[in-house]
């Protein structure tokens, strides 16, 4: 198509006479264009035509470069039949503003990348979304659009478009500037960036219903489970299944491309089987086996045990019988027979005449007698294998996994001569990484214990050269609306030792402040009322003593006229965390002296006070850099005394870094959870408002610590601010409950707000 026949065409198509115009004639783009336009002409009407010149316009005016209307082009030539012009000129204007952004550069990868994001986003509003997160990325990490643009289709493939913009949101705002940080996210170098892609489609993951499986697997078997996480495959194509080593059970981070309705039923029935396997398997020597066997032994032995579990507990077959889909026309390949096989052996009413299903069925039926034998799999499999194999099906045991998704991969069945596989490898070497301390092996084995809150729980975390990483908190995003998921690591920081003896001698040269905080400790009432039974008087009838009063008088006794409960004085039943700021702030002076040798001074008579009163309590600081060192200091624990090493490690603070309050309050929240008592208190002694280095909106940390506040208070916490400095932070804990103090001298009257508020709740 010449230039003159295009400046001759319809006086409405003005978009194709400036392309014409423009472009058609230079060497380096010219043809390309035109061969397209040729071939748009025989799909498209005139008006689609010019709606895809407009596109072209875009880019031109954009400057993007000939490379880009290059990219452009092929990605139309790829697009053209299954997508509308207008789409096609919107996806114009997203690379226009990538390479207005970050320049022609990035627009041309993105272009690039449009037909992979078109496969997985089909519709526009979906990938006007994945133009969006480009766009950002272009302007804030133009060194990392490449590389993203790159791994579209893997991207894409773990969510929708608005996923891969909370994706681009979250890698920016968790490496900030650092470059090689931001490298190593958006390559899926970083582990945080594969489990977050993990969890891209909002689906079901593992720490959401971790508590609620163990209950579940507690309730089967008797005992409650060890539990860890698979970490992410992020963009692996191969789909994980869960893992057994020993008594630990690996299940996925993520199970991809589940609803969240069928996310934890598909959890429950994972741990189901895998338990079956702990209860009736053992391992077995793979001696000469070859794959194909081994693969069939352990569909097999899945068979076995599920039988064996299910004379147990029969409900299981309506948990596991949803995920057996296989049918008679799949496929004839290895693996599609085999799950054939799978669901034959497990459901009676399964019909398939194929010859290898009968005979998988019949020898499995033959055996049903000797179920409780673990070798009897090894038979079974062992013929099925070498049938399997003089069918000539094709069968790859690198991506082969078991079906149906419940059950595991079957590498805790075997102990191997010769070096193991490169996946069991790692299964092996995560075990010691996955090991949990004596505290959480114990979790949920007290029987009395309600379950725990999923929000805010506690994460392991590895240790590093800044600290113990003692657990993971999520965060909230304020500008995305979401909460990230283990997004801050707490680390426990050795506590220095300063001078008790002067501290202890400050607090003495305060005349009556000592004794004027013991005394509104011991009076206020915090805790339940007693209940007085077998009373002269009262609100109600005591059942036990009415009952003795009616024996009485049918005998002919004397009843006793005592017969009514009532309430008498709350007995002390609180549980109380002080959790101190030791931020670089806590260094201004306040009066006389600086916040922190204000909030000592507090801490140390408040314990004192609390320690007399009887009060089961608990002092911690803390600080952060960031969002994997936010450091905790134990001043004192629960079970330890107001001595002089705790006294001594109170004078020992010293003030640095910055306040993320949200971890802080998530943490000491956590720790409470495993304290009995009728009340529990958090009072937090700080300066103001939370920042952090890594964080340049304050408003961010603002509202992620007014929800740990909130999610502490609908867990039974009362929460409450004392604020030393000059701003309160009322947006954190609300007005009714920021207590502001401007001098040491405030703090008897807002503690006794304080406890006043707490005996009207």
């Amino acid at each position: 198509m010449s230039v003159d026949a295009v400046l001759d065409a319809s006086p409405q198509a003005l978009a194709r006479r400036d392309v014409a115009r423009l472009l058609l004639g230079r060497e380096d783009v010219g043809p390309a264009l035109a061969q397209t336009l040729r071939r748009l002409d025989a799909v498209w009407s005139e008006a689609e035509v010019e709606l895809w010149c407009g596109g072209v316009l875009t880019l031109l005016h954009a400057n993007a470069g000939a490379r880009c209307l290059h990219a452009f082009a092929r990605a139309t030539d790829a697009l053209a039949g299954p997508q509308d012009a207008a789409a096609l000129a919107r996806d114009a204007a997203g690379a226009a503003d990538v390479a207005r952004r970050g320049g022609s550069q990035a627009g041309r990868a993105a272009l690039d990348a449009l037909p992979a994001a078109a496969l997985k986003l089909p519709a526009w509003l979906e990938r006007a979304k994945w133009w969006a997160g480009l766009a950002r990325l272009a302007k804030e990490a133009p060194d990392c659009l490449a590389p993203v643009c790159e791994r579209a289709s893997a991207l894409l493939g773990h969510g929708d478009g608005a996923a891969f913009e909370s994706f681009v949101a979250a890698g920016l705002k968790a490496c900030g500037l650092d470059r090689e940080k931001r490298r190593a996210f958006f390559t899926l170098q970083d582990p945080a960036a594969r489990a977050l892609l993990e969890r891209a489609a909002g689906a079901v993951a593992f720490q959401d219903v971790e508590r609620r499986l163990k209950l579940f697997g507690r309730a089967l078997w008797g005992q409650a489970p060890r539990l860890a996480a698979l970490q992410g495959a992020g963009v692996s194509a191969v789909p994980q299944r869960a893992s057994i080593v020993g008594d630990l059970v690996r299940l996925p981070q993520v199970y991809r491309g589940l609803t969240r309705s069928l996310g934890e039923p598909l959890y429950r029935a994972a741990l189901a089987h895998a338990q079956a396997h702990q209860a009736f398997s053992r391992r077995q020597r793979a001696e000469k086996l070859k794959p194909l066997q081994i693969a069939l032994v352990g569909l097999v032995e899945d068979a076995r045990v599920e039988a064996l579990a299910l004379k147990r507990h029969p409900g299981l077959k309506a948990l596991w019988s949803p995920w057996h889909s296989a049918q008679p026309g799949d496929a004839m390949t290895a693996a599609f027979l085999m799950a054939r096989l799978a669901r034959a052996l497990f459901d009676a009413d399964y019909q398939d005449d194929d010859g290898f299903v009968e005979k998988g069925r019949r020898l499995f039926a033959e055996a049903s007698g000797r179920l409780d034998d673990p070798t009897a799999a090894r038979a079974i499999g062992g013929l099925l294998g070498h049938d399997l194999g003089q069918m000539r099906l094709r069968f790859d045991p690198k991506i082969y996994v078991p079906e149906p998704l419940y059950r595991d991969d079957n590498l805790g069945l075997w102990t191997f001569d010769d070096e193991p596989d490169q996946q069991a490898d790692e299964i092996e070497q995560a075990v010691d990484a996955a090991r949990l301390t004596p505290q959480e092996a114990d979790d949920g084995r007290e029987g009395d214990d309600p379950p725990k809150p999923e929000a805010g729980r506690a994460r392991e975390a590895p240790a590093d050269d800044r600290g113990v990483a003692i657990a993971t908190y999520p965060e909230w995003d304020r500008a995305a609306g979401v909460e990230r998921p283990d997004w801050t690591t707490v680390r426990l920081v050795a506590a220095a030792v300063g001078d008790a003896r002067a501290l202890e001698e400050k607090l003495d040269r305060l005349g009556g402040f000592r004794e004027r905080i013991a005394r509104l400790v011991r009076g206020a009432r915090v805790g339940k009322a007693a209940r007085l039974k077998r009373q002269p008087e009262g609100f109600d009838l005591d059942l036990d003593a009415a009952v003795d009063a009616a024996i009485a008088l049918r005998t002919g006794d004397l009843p006793d006229d005592r017969i009514h409960r009532a309430s008498g004085r709350r007995a002390r039943d609180v549980a109380t965390v002080v959790l101190v700021d030791v931020s670089e702030s806590t260094r201004d002076r306040v009066g006389a002296g600086t916040v922190l040798e204000i909030e000592k001074l507090a801490v140390a008579a408040l314990g004192h006070a609390m320690e007399a009163a009887g009060d089961v309590f608990a002092v911690r600081a803390f600080a952060s850099c960031g969002r994997d060192e936010v450091r905790l200091t134990e001043v004192k624990n629960f079970d330890g005394r107001m001595d002089a090493a705790a006294m001594a490690r109170l004078a020992g603070l010293e003030p640095g870094l910055s306040t993320r309050l949200g971890a802080a309050l998530r943490h000491v929240g956590a720790e409470l959870e495993d304290v009995r008592s009728h009340r529990k208190l958090v009072i937090a002694l700080t300066d103001g408002e939370p920042s952090d280095i890594d964080v340049t909106d304050p408003l961010d940390l603002v509202e992620d610590a007014r929800r740990a506040a909130l999610s502490l208070r609908r867990r039974g916490v009362d929460v409450f601010g004392v604020t030393l400095g000059p701003h309160a932070a009322t947006d954190v804990f609300g007005r009714a409950n920021t207590m502001p103090a401007r001098r040491l001298d405030d703090l008897p009257a807002r503690l006794s707000e304080l406890y006043f508020r707490l005996a009207r709740l």
